[in-house]
């Protein structure tokens, strides 16, 4: 189910470039990798057929999208999708095969090492599942790490370490040991760290996936407030759905090496791409995820439109109560302009997960 195209956004005249732009990107493993990507009959293979005839495993395959300023980008996959992996090669610590990468305008492939490493220092963070703390430093100390190797000296690095340790909710925790912390308690401090350097993407690669439900839904809420105060761009990879449409402003599903799609998540779980998506999106509650102008329907000649009114972008769930109480459909209304409306039926179908 799509959303009607009268429904797109306003255009704007205002163009953002992109913090982050990828072209066409390949990352193969093997003897001779660089022979697949430019070749129609080695690319268009399985991955079976591919490491059958060549020995190679395409782990990144062709790969397309952007990343505005400020954005939470979330790219999503079973293990094995390529999605470690994809996120790895945006700072070269795997390196690329084929394609286009671009960073603020700067071609990210034509780096030579003292540039990447620059890079690497002062714009790229990176958060990984397994922290990565020093255990013989202290809290404070590992914060600081990345200025230290900066050669910023002490007393300001360890004034900008004080100063994400109380963001990140670690205040009176400076002079612990990572042992001395919960598994929360250390993820935070690789937030902290990450932070520190004030970069302007940070990379999360499955952050909380070894964390308890409990401290894992924390730890999300802890990103999500973050943004909201820092606003920095954020690239997330996860394998939990939940977990993206909770963070991710645009989600891309990986399969195989593959970007089987990309879109906001009440684009996915609305209008899914392919069988593969329709499965992942099965069992999310649509009320909590699709908005109005997903279930509305065309007003009729003998609707009475005298009721309430809502925005198209009003989530579901915010709605029931209103439209339930109503007797008679409630009215889409953009601008003054009525798209369409929502009663009863339309209603309980999303809530019960009708499409």
């Amino acid at each position: 189910m799509a959303a009607p195209p009268e429904l797109a956004e306003p255009t704007t005249t205002v163009k953002t470039e992109p913090v982050i732009s990828v072209r066409r990107l390949w990352k193969v493993f093997g003897p001779k990798a660089e022979r697949v990507p430019g070749s129609p009959e080695l690319s268009a293979l399985s991955r079976r057929e591919l490491m059958d005839k060549t020995g190679c495993t395409a782990a990144v395959r062709g790969i397309d999208f952007d990343i505005a300023p400020g954005e939470v980008f979330v790219v999503m996959g079973l293990s094995g999708s390529g999605k470690s992996t994809l996120v790895r090669c945006l700072t070269r610590l795997i390196e690329p095969t084929a394609g286009e990468m671009v960073f603020e305008g700067e071609d990210i492939l034509a780096a030579d090492p003292r540039r990447l490493r620059e890079l690497r220092r002062s714009k790229f963070s990176m958060v990984f599942q397994h922290f990565g703390l020093l255990p013989h430093r202290r809290v404070i100390d590992n914060v600081c790490y990345g200025l230290e190797i900066r050669g910023v000296r002490k007393a300001d690095r360890l004034e900008r370490a004080q100063e994400v340790i109380d963001l990140v909710g670690l205040g009176g925790c400076e002079r612990s040991y990572p042992d001395q912390l919960s598994g929360g308690m250390q993820q935070r401090v690789g937030l902290a760290r990450a932070l520190a350097g004030d970069p302007d993407v940070l990379l999360f690669d499955e952050p909380f996936s070894a964390l308890d439900p409990l401290i894992r839904r924390d730890m999300q809420n802890e990103v999500i407030r973050l943004h909201r105060e820092v606003g920095k761009t954020m690239v997330f990879i996860t394998h939990d759905l939940s977990e993206a449409l909770k963070l991710g402003d645009r989600i891309l599903i990986m399969r195989d090496g593959k970007a089987v799609q990309s879109g906001t998540g009440e684009e996915l779980v609305g209008a899914p791409a392919d069988d593969y998506v329709r499965d992942f999106v099965r069992d999310v509650p649509r009320a909590d995820v699709l908005t109005l102008k997903w279930i509305m329907r065309p007003a009729r000649p003998d609707d009475v439109l005298d009721g309430p009114e809502f925005g198209p972008h009003v989530v579901v769930r915010e709605a029931v109560r209103a439209v339930l109480a109503a007797d008679r459909p409630v009215k889409v209304v953009r601008d003054g302009e009525l798209l369409g409306v929502v009663g009863h039926e339309e209603i309980l179908a999303s809530v019960a997960g009708e499409g």
